[in-house]
């Protein structure tokens, strides 16, 4: 792919990716001095031409959460200052996209700060994946483009051709992301039911479906500490289920989780290579990567040729 218009950038969040990207486009990847002074500030500076550039800027915000987000925020606003022609923030992780709206008094919506400080800093349009509750998207006032992980992962256990497979939301809420599963690999669905029946009781999982004897695949967008995915596991398994594995979008994986994962009785946990993996959680072997490159590279063709995108929102 030869483009004289088309740059690509990246922060230190997940340059691995960044790097596969580049390689499935043919393109080399943008140089930019990104470094910290003593103090903790970040000091940015673009060390090529992008005057008139169709530049993308990759960096999910994940952990150091903050800090990769001034990253990104600073990265715009020099592109922009440097006169690139248009910006695309891609995201493949959101983050405080679960602060995404007043469900207590007195709580920021921070998913919608972090919308504004992207528009602010310079960016022309956004490239996410899988965001924790879709209407993020109306918090932008710039073009949008929302991708899902679920073909990478969907081939992954098409290809395990699992006999009694049954797709399990975790949540209520995640049971249209579970539908759609269940629905590409003629799965049945089910649904764990969450309830804390009196405050300070631990929470009480019903299983809504049959399970029993069957091999119960859980999918989420992200997994964060892991307590209410093994949680939800030993409840499938203590109604009769016959294995369970999960996978999610983004390997959040803070605190506990991997040492949780490792613990628990499940067979495998299936993430995109959205976030970077610890070097403990490459330890774990419960848990595998998939690579989301080549579908990040063709949106962001699509993008800079102006075709549809629409093609990839699976």
């Amino acid at each position: 792919m030869t483009h004289d218009r088309l740059k690509i950038f990246t922060g230190n969040a997940n340059p691995a990716l960044t790097r596969e990207i580049c390689a499935a486009l043919g393109l080399e990847l943008g140089q930019a001095m990104v470094k910290q002074f003593s103090d903790g500030e970040i000091y940015i500076q673009i060390h090529e031409n992008v005057r008139g550039a169709d530049v993308f800027v990759i960096q999910p915000t994940c952990k150091p959460v903050d800090r990769s987000l001034m990253e990104l925020l600073l990265m715009i606003q020099a592109l922009k200052l440097a006169s690139a022609e248009r910006i695309t923030a891609v995201l493949p992780y959101y983050g405080y996209a679960r602060q995404d709206r007043k469900d207590k008094p007195r709580v920021p919506i921070s998913a919608k700060l972090v919308a504004a400080l992207l528009e602010t800093a310079g960016a022309d349009r956004v490239l996410t994946m899988d965001l924790h509750a879709a209407q993020i998207q109306g918090f932008f006032d710039v073009p949008v483009d929302h991708l899902f992980a679920t073909p990478v992962l969907i081939e992954h256990f098409k290809a395990l051709n699992r006999p009694h497979l049954t797709v399990v939301s975790p949540d209520a809420g995640g049971v249209e992301r579970a539908r759609a599963f269940a629905k590409r690999l003629n799965s049945p669905l089910a649904i764990i039911d969450k309830r804390r029946e009196e405050a300070n009781v631990a929470e009480v999982m019903n299983v809504v479906g049959d399970v029993e004897g069957r091999h119960c695949l859980l999918v989420d967008d992200l997994i964060d500490t892991a307590g209410t995915l093994v949680k939800g596991a030993e409840a499938l398994l203590a109604k009769g289920a016959s294995g369970v594995s999960a996978c999610a979008s983004h390997a959040v994986l803070s605190g506990p989780a991997v040492s949780r994962i490792a613990a628990s009785r499940l067979e495998e946990v299936v993430f995109s290579n959205s976030i970077p993996l610890s070097k403990e959680a490459e330890k774990c072997s419960r848990i595998k990567s998939l690579s989301i490159a080549k579908l990040l590279a063709e949106a962001i063709r699509s993008i800079h040729e102006e075709t549809s995108v629409s093609v990839l929102f699976i």
